[in-house]
């Protein structure tokens, strides 16, 4: 059998609740992530707790003892959530414990939950009487641990909980695991399911899987599950528009690969001769890592406009005489379509204004020269007030659409001349900057302050 030390004979928030039910006489079973990335070497501060008595009445006690926030996750099911902070009250780290209640056997309990990794259990009493205690682990999720391996535990796992079918493929790109074999088929058989999770289910997945480094992987990945047009419908009609000849891709692989090449920007991976002639000043400061909603952030939202930038295209598709496709208004059809979709998704109103204004834009920087390719003050001046707090992102999304579109047939020629403009654009909004961001002028709350008037 497999041992733990969940190392309670230290200080911390995990011993004073385990001190807590001991005390309450309540028996306690740790569960779930916590156990999962204990063994895996990982920090986390989200704990999952069984519990032998009522889990609401339990949270209620538990946080009056330790002076933290109770709230009610679950009704139906009695899952509460417990929120303590260690250390300082007002900057200390928050844990969130999350307790739900036993109703047969920890056995049947781990029974019901979704992937042999996170159905594995540890009793906090004997980890509180011995420092390391052995693992209830009846479907053998630690060997899938180190195989790295993504199992459900039963047949039933999608139908019972349909968020699962996204949860899985989230899991894989979070721990960079496989899907088991033939779990990753029931999961493709079941993916009609995904129409029953709430929207806002949708969106925190579908978030967790933008955040990770390698996010188009996953994308693919869901495709091929037959998740991620179901998630999206509107993309299943981009898949097979074909293009003008500079784009490698048709509509739908381009906007896959958007996002790869934006991802590519982002984490700075690959050739140097690509890279290399990105600006620099790009990359100062932290603006992709801003928090945009919970849970989101800069770099989420980005990537969000880069999947949707070309959404419209099949809708706006006309073609020339000389067999030349055209898809005029599809940067402001896409907008709103985005829009459509980001709204059903529950979204909050930044997230959708900033991706509907990126891909309003992602066409604008190409567009702005005058006739030696050189865009004027004037016009860089109006993009940035157009296009305000997404500025940079746009340029960013600008260099991953010209990535994207020429695809393995890249011309580092003029890959360099759009890096160029771009870096012409970010010094004169630098020197023009008392222009386009004007200091404040001093009001007459100034006046009152520096002369003392009241």
């Amino acid at each position: 059998m497999t041992k733990i030390s969940l190392g309670l004979e230290e200080p911390s928030v995990l011993r004073k609740v385990t001190d807590f039910l001991i005390q309450k006489d309540i028996g306690a079973y740790l569960v779930g992530g916590y156990i999962r990335d204990t063994l895996l070497g990982r920090s986390t501060r989200d704990v999952d707790i069984a519990v032998t008595a009522a889990a609401p009445e339990v949270g209620r006690k538990l946080a009056d003892t330790l002076q933290g926030k109770y709230v009610l996750l679950d009704e139906t099911n009695g899952i509460v959530r417990v929120i303590l902070t260690e250390g300082d009250r007002e900057k200390g780290i928050q844990w969130h414990l999350d307790l739900s209640t036993i109703h047969e056997s920890i056995e049947a309990d781990l029974a019901r939950r979704d992937f042999t990794m996170d159905a594995m259990a540890v009793d906090l009493r004997a980890a509180r009487r011995a420092g390391s205690v052995e693992l209830i682990d009846p479907f053998q999720g630690g060997e899938d641990l180190e195989k790295r391996l993504l199992r459900i535990v039963s047949g039933t796992v999608f139908e019972d909980d349909p968020a699962r079918l996204i949860r899985a493929v989230r899991l894989a790109a979070e721990y960079g695991f496989s899907i088991e074999a033939e779990s990753e088929v029931l999961l493709g058989k079941r993916s009609q399911l995904v129409r029953q999770v709430a929207g806002e289910r949708v969106k925190e997945e579908l978030c967790r899987i933008l955040a990770v480094p390698n996010s188009a992987h996953s994308l693919i990945h869901m495709d091929r599950l037959g998740l991620l047009t179901i998630i999206v419908p509107e993309l299943a009609a981009t898949k097979g528009v074909e293009q003008p000849r500079e784009h490698f891709w048709d509509v739908f692989h381009h906007s896959i690969e958007t996002v790869a090449a934006l991802e590519r920007l982002l984490n700075r991976c690959g050739e140097d001769d690509v890279l290399a002639c990105v600006p620099h000043r790009l990359y100062a400061g932290s603006h992709f890592e801003e928090e945009i909603g919970r849970g989101v952030t800069r770099a989420v939202v980005t990537k969000l406009a880069a999947l949707l930038h070309d959404i419209a295209k099949p809708q706006t598709k006309t073609m020339e005489p000389d067999g030349r496709a055209r898809f005029f208004g599809h940067t402001k059809e896409g907008a709103m379509v985005a829009g459509d979709i980001l709204r059903r998704l529950r979204f909050g109103t930044r997230e959708i204004r900033m991706v509907q204004k990126m891909i309003e834009a992602h066409l604008r920087l190409w567009q702005m020269g005058g006739e030696e390719g050189i865009p004027s003050r004037r016009a860089i001046y109006r993009y940035f007030r157009d296009t305000g707090d997404v500025g940079i992102d746009v340029i960013f999304l600008s260099l991953a659409d010209f990535l994207a579109t020429r695809g393995p047939d890249l011309d580092v020629y003029e890959w360099k001349r759009h890096c160029r403009l771009m870096e012409y654009i970010l010094t004169q909004r630098e020197e023009e900057k008392s222009i386009v961001s004007p200091p404040k002028l001093i009001d007459g709350h100034d006046l009152m302050s520096i002369f003392g008037f009241k």
